[in-house]
């Protein structure tokens, strides 16, 4: 039985996540989007959803609420969602905000597109990496 592979996508800019569900779609059709415009509506997200099996998380650095790094030291401190794999996008390349989210448990930090290729090229890296 194959099961259908989930993206939790956490992003507060509607056209991003346009953008990149619209991509990811392009490039594989089995993957579940579900989406959250911030750390808090992610963290309730991941509780009505359990498994933790052939999902991702794709955070946005900057978020309201709480950004990208203190939700995935939220998501890394609880056990039950500690396992899922993780990916910080954001439009700063500082290296300093990528080791602080590579410290925090991120397991890939990629820079946000600008354009629908880039988009693309960052959708095919998330759909090879589970």
């Amino acid at each position: 039985m194959n099961l259908k592979k989930t993206i939790f996508l956490a992003d507060d800019d509607e056209d991003d996540r346009f953008f990149l569900r619209d991509a990811i779609n392009q490039i594989e059709n089995n993957i579940e989007i579900i989406e959250a415009v911030n750390g808090p509506d992610l963290l309730e997200i991941l509780k009505t959803h359990p498994h933790t099996q052939d999902v991702l998380i794709v955070l946005d650095m900057n978020m309201p609420r709480l950004n990208g790094l203190e939700t995935i030291q939220a998501i890394r401190m609880n056990p039950a969602y500690a396992p899922i794999p993780a990916v910080m996008i954001s439009t700063s390349s500082d290296r300093w905000l990528i080791e602080q989210v590579k410290q925090a448990g991120i397991d890939k930090f990629v820079t946000k597109p600008s354009t629908m290729e880039g988009f693309l090229c960052l959708a095919r890296e998330l759909c090879n990496s589970f």
